[in-house]
């Protein structure tokens, strides 16, 4: 027994010597470096001589009474030694570090070579590593494309056309529920203006934020699973959102809801490029865009139906009320989660498995595709050909998780500061000088398209309610030093000015005050009870011995006025604001569900003609007529005019958007493209955001500057759009 101690003892410590020598050697060519990185080596080495005196190692004896290590090799039928016994042969020899990364030590220049090779692998030149990685992805950009084509495309891309769909659908509802609730939304959490304004933007700050946060995590986790999470955070932000009550709360839900939904368009477009083949990839792209029209359409289909019945409400007592419009917000969330539920039923993307050295994974769903498209068609035994596929080389990257004694926190801490690292340096590739006039060009036209675009849209229907005001106060009655006695009010009052007018012993009982205003007027022993007003004034009137009971006419709108032995009963209580009544909350749905419905035209020509005219022909000719079209804004004098006037731009501007979607997706290689696509899309809603913001400063004003704005902006847009390479019949990088 001790004898066999006594050979394991010099086994390792020969073993140790060995270590060193190879780390001297090691240390004399290649630097300090190299001699941290054996250095390391040589530490696992101990490590694992040192743990092999557990008791699965411990010495066996065998039948000729000789010793050997447990886990060891053993000598084979032919009687050859083991590494660890005298007199091996050293040319046959297996070198235990080795299993470590260690070289052997056959000779000083073999040991040599050796370290050299592992320093060269684990310090290669970066550009050398980017060339090797961009030939293979040029490789494996033509084998997919024949791969595809093999695949055919049928069922299974139908499938996943419907399934994308919904997710593109929840992106479009989400544009218009804030529009659409906002008239009943306002009088509930009593919205100033201001505040109007500010819940109108939080969603697309929210969607700029999701679209470049979202686009970049999709490059590096998968397309689905991130197109999960974001819809999943779009869903419960959703739900939360319609049964919150304070102001800030519901700006905070929509807030997260739109940062969820903003990855909906830069994942969807590329997830289902990566199923399409070059011949069939315009046009289905531009169909799947008709989703965002369904998306409008269901909203204003959805608030035209369920707003206006406010039967549809219950309450719990002051504090908790739940009306009929925050269930319509309960239902624009049904999208989503259906797409939540369809999308479980579906494979990551092939491609990107492919590009992250995921070779098995990648060629199971090429198949899966190949046997549902060929079943449906009713070929059942013709067998996906396809055995060996490129993938793209990997760099290894050693992160240092800092081991099982690490707290779980700090661990994933790690894990995510890694991830944002990932995600940050493949975004900054993007400009890079391959990428970067592209770039710079995409983000012209994205800019000029989206500034142009989302500041119409919002100032058509800002417009149209201001031609109405103008209406409205061309047909208001004017009463001059009238004397009323004795008389009780009790229907409504509505667009009237009363001025010097005296009235004596009169009741206002159980009514509505409508855009009514009294200037310089006496009311002496009048009585008003159970009164509720909108946009009602009293400028400069006296009240004498006056009674005010149940009544919204709080003291803010008697402007200048004397009140003399008058007293004010139990005030209603509520919301001190003025709003708009139900018809412009009608005529909101009505313009929104036309708008969206015309953009159908469009959608189905962009579609039919992408792929024979071209990418650049379809943006730069839709942009130039949308360029037009904005010149026949100065002759909307009418309400039905402005709508007209926004059905034809909506008609005409979406098959810029279907260009412009298809292009940005065949621009950029697949391991940038949602980082690209988010990041440029989030660019489109910061521009969305001032351009509503700007266009809305002008309503009332002059019809000028937005008219110049916008059709500058598309010109600008069409020139830069001809300057970009056309990528039609190319195939996806």
């Amino acid at each position: 027994m001790d004898e066999g101690y006594r050979d394991r003892t010099a086994f390792i410590k020969g073993a140790k010597d060995i270590a060193k020598e190879v780390k001297r050697h090691a240390g004399k060519k290649v630097g300090r470096h190299v001699d941290k990185m054996t250095d390391e080596y040589t530490k696992r080495s101990y490590a694992r001589f040192e743990e092999d005196d557990d008791d699965d190692d411990y010495p066996v004896q065998a039948q000729d009474g000789s010793y050997y290590r447990s886990n060891s090799r053993t000598n084979d039928d032919e009687g050859a030694h083991s590494d660890s016994t005298e007199g091996h042969d050293e040319d046959d020899e297996i070198y235990e570090g080795e299993y470590q990364g260690i070289p052997r030590n056959d000779s000083a220049e073999k040991g040599d070579r050796q370290v050299e090779g592992v320093a060269q692998s684990q310090f290669r030149d970066m550009a050398q590593y980017e060339g090797e990685r961009r030939k293979d992805q040029e490789e494996l950009a033509q084998q997919y494309e024949t791969i595809l084509q093999e695949c055919g495309h049928g069922r299974f891309q139908w499938t996943l056309y419907f399934v994308l769909g919904l997710a593109l659908m929840a992106d479009g509802v989400e544009i218009f529920v804030v529009g659409f609730v906002l008239p009943s939304a306002e009088k509930d959490m009593c919205l100033s203006e201001p505040n109007k304004g500010m819940l109108g933007l939080i969603v697309y700050l929210g969607m700029m934020v999701g679209a470049f946060v979202w686009g970049g995590l999709a490059d590096r986790i998968g397309r689905k699973q991130t197109l999960l999470i974001s819809l999943s955070i779009n869903s419960v932000f959703a739900f939360f959102s319609s049964f919150v009550q304070g102001y800030s709360s519901f700006l905070f839900c929509r807030l997260l809801s739109g940062v969820g939904i903003g990855g909906s368009i830069p994942i969807v477009f590329s997830y289902y490029s990566e199923f399409l083949a070059q011949e069939k990839r315009g046009e289905h792209l531009s169909w799947l865009c008709m989703f965002w029209m369904f998306g409008g359409i269901y909203a204003a289909a959805m608030a035209w139906a369920i707003i206006p019945h406010y039967g549809w409400s219950f309450q719990m007592g002051s504090a908790y009320q739940f009306h009929s419009w925050r269930v319509f917000v309960l239902v624009c969330a049904f999208p989503s989660v259906a797409a939540i539920a369809a999308l479980t039923t579906m494979p990551e993307s092939p491609r990107f498995y492919l590009e992250n050295g995921k070779h098995d994974e990648g060629w199971m769903i090429l198949k899966q595709v190949h046997d549902t498209n060929m079943r449906a068609k009713g070929h059942p035994e013709r067998v996906f050909s396809v055995t060996n596929i490129k993938t793209v080389k990997q760099m290894d990257e050693l992160v240092d998780m800092g081991g099982e004694s690490t707290a779980w926190h700090l661990r994933w801490r790690i894990k995510l500061k890694n991830l944002f690292h990932q995600v940050w340096s493949n975004f900054l590739t993007i400009f890079n000088p391959e990428y970067r006039r592209i770039t710079y060009m995409m983000m012209a036209v994205w800019f000029s398209m989206s500034f142009s675009y989302y500041g119409l849209t919002v100032w058509f229907p800002d417009m149209i309610k201001y031609l109405q005001k103008q209406e409205y106060s061309s047909r208001t009655k004017l009463f001059y030093k009238e004397k009323v006695e004795h008389v009780t009010f009790n229907f409504t009052l509505e667009n009237q000015i009363h001025r010097n007018g005296e009235y004596f012993n009169n009741k206002f009982l159980n009514l509505k005050m409508k855009s009514m205003v009294f200037e310089d007027s006496l009311f002496e022993e009048c009585y008003f009870e159970d009164i509720t007003s909108s946009n009602t004034f009293f400028r400069n009137c006296t009240f004498i011995s006056t009674l005010f009971y149940n009544t919204d006419l709080f003291k803010y709108r008697l402007i200048n006025s004397k009140l003399i032995n008058s007293t004010f009963l139990h005030n209603k209580e509520g919301c001190m604001l003025d709003f708009s009544d139900d018809n412009n909350a009608y005529m909101i749905y009505f313009v929104s569900f036309l708008g969206t419905l015309a953009v159908l035209p469009g959608n189905i020509v962009s579609a039919l003609l992408m792929d024979k005219l071209g990418r650049l022909r379809m943006l730069a000719g839709s942009s130039v007529i949308s360029c037009i079209s904005c010149f026949f804004l100065s002759f909307g004098n009418s309400e039905s005019a402005m709508i007209a006037l926004l059905c034809l731009f909506g008609g005409i501007s979406i098959a810029s958007w279907n260009a412009l979607d298809v292009l940005t997706v065949e621009l950029y290689p697949s391991d940038k493209r949602t980082t690209a696509f988010g990041f440029l899309n989030a660019l489109c809603k910061l521009a969305a955001v001032l351009g509503i913001s700007i266009f809305q400063s002008f309503v009332g004003i002059t019809k000028a500057v937005p008219i110049l704005f916008a059709s500058g902006a598309l010109a600008v847009g069409s020139f830069l759009a001809l300057k970009l390479p056309e990528t039609r019949g190319q195939v996806l990088q």
